[in-house]
């Protein structure tokens, strides 16, 4: 049984990974507190925390919690960086601290129920924010139109199916008119789902139409993105055409605390 000192730990590391929406282990061997001081400020400005942990308790921590996926890397010296908003600005913010500090490792990382090796969480720190992510989605819906009016006016929402069924490679063909009240309950569906997605969600979806209608990610953007200036936005009163580019084809311990298994 641990004692009760051990115990409060426990459980205020359970208490702030309930409100964390992803995690990432990190090895901090060889860095000074200094490095650490910074690592940490870097940090906070990205809605995140860093802790050197104890792994036995935290161990008791992730247990039975949708972090408990990193329980069997918790061995040696840990750090824990515990973030609570935008995964995307944590792992840039650690992969910013890594290229000035070599000795600094990002280990696994646990974001949106996934478990991610270090080279996805570098590739995590190359995506777009979500709101960016959104942009490009719009952007990429915008441009072939006639298509979007066909998955729009399919029987059931097929788009929503689409989306629904898109990792198990399921592919629907069947097309149909619908009346106007259809299609608006349709397009209302499918805005609740697309603003459901999580952000590893959203990405593969932003790829997945970029290369389904040849749209680019920059062209989305553009297309997607407000006009600039109220004088500008004033002298076009209702845009119907849009123009696409078209691509070929707690108590904070000291680095010396090792962190024992």
């Amino acid at each position: 049984m641990p004692t009760e000192a051990k115990a409060q730990s426990i459980e205020a590391l359970k208490e702030r990974l309930g409100t964390a929406s992803s995690a990432v282990l990190t090895e901090y061997r060889g860095l000074t507190v200094r490095q650490l001081s910074d690592l940490r400020k870097q940090l906070k400005a990205a809605s995140a925390e860093y802790k050197v942990v104890k792994n036995r308790l935290a161990r008791i921590a992730v247990k039975d919690s949708h972090f408990d996926p990193l329980a069997r890397h918790l061995k040696g010296p840990i750090g824990l960086v515990i973030a609570r908003q935008d995964p995307v600005s944590v792992a840039k913010a650690l992969q910013a601290f890594g290229r000035t500090n070599p000795k600094f490792a990002i280990r696994v990382g646990l974001v949106e129920g996934k478990v991610l090796e270090p080279a996805e969480m570098r590739a995590l720190a190359d995506l777009p924010s979500k709101e960016a992510l959104r942009a490009q989605l719009v952007g990429a819906l915008q441009g072939p139109m006639s298509q979007l009016v066909t998955l729009l006016t399919a029987p059931q929402s097929e788009l929503v199916r689409v989306l629904e069924a898109r990792s198990k490679g399921i592919r629907t063909t069947q097309r149909t008119n619908r009346r106007p009240s259809d299609m608006a309950a349709n397009i209302e569906e499918i805005v609740e789902k697309l603003d459901s997605l999580t952000l590893l969600e959203a990405s593969q979806l932003s790829k997945v139409l970029q290369e389904k209608w040849g749209v680019s990610a920059a062209a989305a953007v553009a297309v997607a993105a407000p006009a600039a200036g109220g004088g500008a936005a004033a002298a076009v009163e209702e845009q119907t055409e849009f123009d696409v580019v078209l691509i070929g084809g707690g108590r904070e311990e000291d680095p010396g605390d090792q962190g024992g298994a």
